[in-house]
């Protein structure tokens, strides 16, 4: 019989494509807001409540629910939803965990690589580091925190922490919104263009949760990001080379990005280094550790 698996945050880029690779391993459930399909659950985070059917006899509970931090300008009201989602929806599976007096085998929740801090330095941080002090690491901060409640509270054997970079996928995220500028010849650097994006191919992030998933050694916080740092320039550039178009364009200037996003703005122009010895420690493999060849599987076909 196989284990049965919750995945929250069921229409995002890896959840769909995590369920593609995990899928014939594992008996997969999802948690949605509308259900579409005899394996999907729905939840109401106003309302607090849920489908606990979602919860019978299940071992893993993979945590990808949250709103997208770079979709909208950080209103007020913004700032409370990118952290409810990803804070209150955890409070809500723990409780109903509780209730039902299930045990899960693991509680695996996605995080965030801005856990250091949106700043632009020489550092390469590890898991060790201490959290930045802007609004992005207060979130992930949070967002760890209620993923921690689960082994405290004696709910989860172990809890998994991935400390994702940015996802390189063509389908969805950033390296989707670069494609057309550069394709139609606007394309350039960001601001400085110095500024590290640390960054993971859509292969290797859900490579990560299917390892964490069948690891039982793997525990606490990673780094889920690629062995090879590059600033955003070069990810421009690489772009670029791949799609055999040239830049004419000056960098964008800071002030533009920060009238168009406002504080947004700051996760798109700083950015640092993080390394990813701990997570290759565990005996994980990278697909795709170089970022022209990652770059290259994404965009031959483009």
């Amino acid at each position: 019989m196989k284990e049965a698996v919750l995945i929250t945050g069921a229409n995002g880029l890896v959840a769909k494509e995590l369920a593609k690779r995990i899928g014939s391993d594992y008996d997969l459930r999802f948690l949605t807001r509308k259900k579409k399909n005899p394996n999907e659950y729905e939840w109401d985070l106003e309302k607090g409540m849920m489908d606990e059917s979602a919860l019978d006899n299940i071992s893993h509970i993979i945590h990808l629910a949250g709103a997208n931090i770079s979709e909208k300008r950080w209103t007020a009201e913004r700032k409370k939803e990118l952290i409810s989602s990803r804070v209150d929806s955890a409070g809500l599976l723990l409780k109903t965990l509780k209730e039902k007096n299930i045990q899960l085998k693991s509680f695996i929740s996605a995080s965030g690589i801005n856990f250091y801090g949106t700043i632009t330095t020489e550092k390469v941080y590890t898991e060790q580091d201490p959290p930045g002090n802007d609004f992005l690491s207060e979130v992930v901060v949070l967002w760890e925190k209620a993923a921690d409640e689960f082994k405290e509270q004696n709910i989860a054997e172990r809890v998994v922490k991935v400390r994702t970079a940015v996802v390189l996928s063509e389908k969805d995220g950033a390296l989707k919104k670069m494609i057309p500028p550069i394709q139609y010849y606007i394309g350039s650097p960001l601001g400085t263009g110095k500024q590290y994006m640390p960054w993971i191919h859509i292969d290797d992030i859900c490579g990560i949760y299917e390892f964490a998933l069948k690891n039982s050694a793997m525990e606490g916080p990673y780094n889920a990001v690629s062995p090879q740092h590059a600033t955003n320039a070069d990810l421009t550039k690489k772009i670029a080379k791949v799609l055999h178009k040239p830049l004419f364009m000056p960098n964008v200037p800071s002030f533009v990005l920060k009238l168009m996003f406002g504080e947004l703005a700051n996760a798109i122009l700083e950015g640092s280094r993080a390394s990813s010895q701990k997570i290759q420690a565990t005996g994980f493999q990278f697909r795709f550790p170089d970022l022209k060849e990652a770059l290259q599987d994404l965009l031959q076909s483009k």
